[in-house]
């Protein structure tokens, strides 16, 4: 009745507890029976109820309704797929670290929160796996602190994806303190994937540091100051680089001292050396330490920067952009370094970057014979850079990929030669615009990027510059140690013909195993697009190892004989989705299914999106029949638009004769009640079918409709004595708000029989907003 009246009270008393002695809270209050401790957790701040997690777990009680309530009481939101939740807790606590850290939240708001044993960023930290930050980065500033560096560490540990949204350009000191958050997160911790969503306009300074980082290219350890002292992670790996330098020098017997600086640095104990090093960053004109994290180029490149004489201020990054050719003052030509090595970096003037140095050095990346889609120049020894772009000097060079290079001063820094951190797998730009300089340097990335293994690219306004991306991967592509698999790339417009870019995809790239490619619209702004050159379906595309293809046409026609080259290169496609195409003439959907058999022997997943098949039953029923396909999606395709009766029954009974198909989609083909009826039959006594999955989302079901569907559902399994395959239907979008007592009845039933995933959807909202668009 008090912990009824007062929980507060009663917790005060625990609390107190707790601060005498944690021994004491262990011994007392976790060891109480089953039955006490149930009593308890409710009672608990969020601090105690994670410690608590353990010995809840040994009386064999679940904190998960805790948790849960938990998020209804203090998040007052209602999180996105719900349904897929698996653990509140890690739920809760992520989704706490992020709103504390963006100021969303007053943990004095809930007496389970406001407890002074606990620290909400530090005790939350170790279960975030991903991390959104957006706006000015804030939550970067904010995790770099000094009293927040336990945190940071937590993060390296566990954080897996970090995302950044809505970003808003930023000055030097937060660029400083975004640059130390991606190396501790990146380079020296666990993140594999980076996401940017919702860049209208991006700071191409903050876009293009964001990307070089995430693809492990940065400064040398000792440029890169953490807390005011160097990063010791860096300095423990240069520490534990020049020992076994030293091994190996002292196993060859080569006694002779490494040339510049660096064995000087070796000799010094660590405090003389970060001495000198802070003295050699507080003068950058004195020659810096030598270290091995700190790459330098051959005899025969010559150094990535030309410093400008005669100007102590920096260019602003628009001039450093600029594809107009830079003022003859800033001009010079560079001497071959013959005989010695040249800095290729420039040390800045403080502890941190200048974005000066960051275009400096992403400029003047090469790519390893980057033939085919984008033209490419190189230096020789002794040549004037100014003539490093294929056109007179001053003018800019446009390439095949319709990117223009950068003209004046640059030399050329191969990435064979260029010291990298650790870098992400996984990269996702969406709503980014990237501009053709832009594309130049994340191609120049790429090029080299092995640890890439899965890039998306959504509305970026890519256009033409598409090409110079290819040319990127192109380079990767033949790097031994490439793992890259995964290309999904979509836009508004469609630069040229779909089939026409996945063949150009699958020749680069014949070792991706998945490639989506999505249009919208077709590029009305050019006019007479010139379409494929009808010998394309004759062309040879290399044995590929496509696994996964999918394609979204801007209304365009699928021409089966464009498709066919690509078919016979993807002997081990097992999953082909076509979505929003035109079928020309009646004839080529069966030449497509004829040509299926003949060349994907594996595939085991078709799907239609938005393909008009209401004149094509015939080819449904053949793809109902296939013994091959396990999943079948027909959404949207109209396939009961003109059909009569006899071809609901010509489906149900395919169906009940396919042994191999698992799971059957029907979303948005106008079933109603009457046809989801009779779709039960598939289930009947007689049936031989071993369909797992039935999805009949934005079908007009209505709650009658569904609680007649169970009803003989439930005949046709007591009929079964209980070999029932069936375990999940999908009811997205059907008008069951029309009766809820009925749609109540109907969905208790059904889940005493299988899975059942719907939604609480207004239908008379959204029939308003369609007549509203119509």
């Amino acid at each position: 009745a008090m912990a009824a009246e007062r929980p507060r009270s009663l917790f005060a008393l625990s609390a107190a507890a707790v601060s005498r002695s944690m021994a004491a809270l262990e011994r007392d209050v976790w060891a109480l029976p089953g039955h006490l401790l149930r009593g308890l957790l409710p009672l608990l701040t969020v601090f105690h109820l994670e410690r608590a997690e353990d010995a809840a777990r040994r009386a064999g009680l679940s904190t998960q309704p805790i948790w849960r309530k938990l998020w209804d009481d203090v998040m007052k939101t209602r999180p996105p797929n719900s349904e897929s939740i698996t653990c509140w807790r890690k739920k809760f606590l992520e989704t706490f670290f992020s709103n504390v850290l963006h100021g969303v939240l007053d943990v004095s708001s809930d007496w389970r929160l406001n407890d002074r044993h606990f620290s909400p960023l530090l005790h939350s930290s170790p279960h975030v796996s991903q991390l959104t930050l957006c706006n000015m980065l804030q939550g970067a500033v904010e995790l770099t602190a000094q009293h927040n560096h336990k945190v940071l560490e937590n993060l390296a540990g566990c954080l897996r994806v970090l995302k950044f949204q809505h970003l808003l350009s930023c000055d030097q000191s937060v660029r400083h303190s975004l640059v130390l958050l991606l190396h501790r997160l990146i380079h020296h911790g666990s993140v594999s994937q980076v996401s940017m969503y919702s860049w209208p306009v991006p700071d191409t300074v903050l876009l293009v540091l964001i990307l070089t980082m995430s693809a492990g290219f940065w400064r040398s350890g000792n440029a890169l100051v953490y807390h005011g002292s160097p990063c010791g992670l860096c300095r423990e790996e240069d520490k534990g680089q020049s020992q076994e330098s030293e091994q190996e020098g002292a196993q060859r017997g080569c006694d002779a001292e490494p040339e510049g600086s660096g064995g000087e640095n070796q000799k010094r104990s660590p405090k003389e050396a970060d001495a000198h090093m802070n003295s050699v960053l507080s003068n950058p004109r004195s020659p810096p330490p030598q270290n091995p994290a700190c790459e330098e180029t051959s005899s025969e490149v010559p150094c990535g920067h030309t410093s400008i004489q005669g100007d102590s201020s920096p260019c602003s990054s628009s001039e450093q952009l600029s594809c107009h050719p830079i003022p003859q003052k800033t001009r010079r030509r560079l001497k071959p370094a013959v005989g010695r090595k040249r800095r290729c970096l420039r040390r800045s003037r403080g502890h941190y970057a200048d974005p000066e140095d960051l275009y400096d050095f992403v400029f003047t990346v090469a790519r390893e014979d980057n033939s085919g889609l984008l033209d490419k120049t190189r230096t020789t020894e002794g040549e004037n850079t100014e003539n490093w772009t294929s056109s007179s000097p001053g003018s800019p060079c446009t390439g095949t990929a319709g990117c223009k290079k950068r003209g004046g001063p640059a030399g050329i820094l191969s990435l064979k030669a260029a010291h990298r951190f650790r870098s992400v797998s996984t990269l996702e730009l969406f709503s980014v615009p990237l501009t053709g300089e832009t594309c130049r340097i994340l191609s120049n990335l790429l090029s080299s990027w092995v640890s890439l293994e899965n890039l998306v690219l959504s509305y970026n306004g890519l256009n033409a510059n598409i090409s110079c991306i290819l040319s990127g991967l192109r380079a990767l592509s033949r790097h031994p140690e490439c793992r890259f698999r995964v290309l999904r790339v979509s836009d508004m417009f469609s630069h040229m013909p779909c089939m026409e870019l996945v063949r150009c995809v699958l020749s680069a790239l014949p070792q991706l195993h998945t490639l989506s490619i999505s249009f919208d619209l077709k590029n009305q702004l050019e006019g007479s697009r010139p379409e494929v050159n009808p010998g394309c379906s004759e062309a040879e595309i290399p044995e590929s190892c496509l696994e996964v293809l999918e394609i979204r046409f801007p209304r365009e026609p699928l021409h089966v004989a464009f498709l066919l080259p690509v078919l016979k290169a993807s002997k081990s496609l097992q999953q082909l989705s076509l979505d929003s195409a035109t079928l020309p003439c009646p004839q080529e959907l069966g030449l497509l299914l004829e040509l299926l058999k003949e060349c994907t022997p594996n595939l085991k997943k078709l799907s239609f999106h938005d393909v008009n098949l209401a004149e094509h039953q015939k080819e449904v029923l053949l793809l109902l029949q296939d013994p091959g396909l396990q999943e079948i999606s027909f959404s949207f395709c109209r396939l009961f638009e003109s059909s009569t009766a006899e071809f609901l029954s010509e489906i149900i009974n395919t169906v009940k004769r396919n042994s191999s198909l698992k799971s059957l989609k029907l979303p948005g083909n106008r079933l109603g009640n009457h046809r989801l009826v009779a779709l039960a039959d598939i289930f009947s006594e007689d049936s031989s079918s071993s369909l797992c999955q039935l999805d009949v989302s934005s079908n007009c079901i209505k709650p009658d409709g569904l609680l007649e569907f169970t009803k003989k559902l439930e005949g046709h399994i007591q009929q079964r004595r209980g070999q029932f395959p069936f375990t999940q239907l999908r009811l997205f979008q059907n008008w069951l708000d029309q009766d809820a007592d009925t749609a109540q009845e109907a969905l208790r039933r059904l889940r005493a029989l299988c899975s059942v995933v719907n939604d609480a959807w207004d239908s008379s909202q959204a029939f308003a907003d369609y007549i509203s668009v119509m």
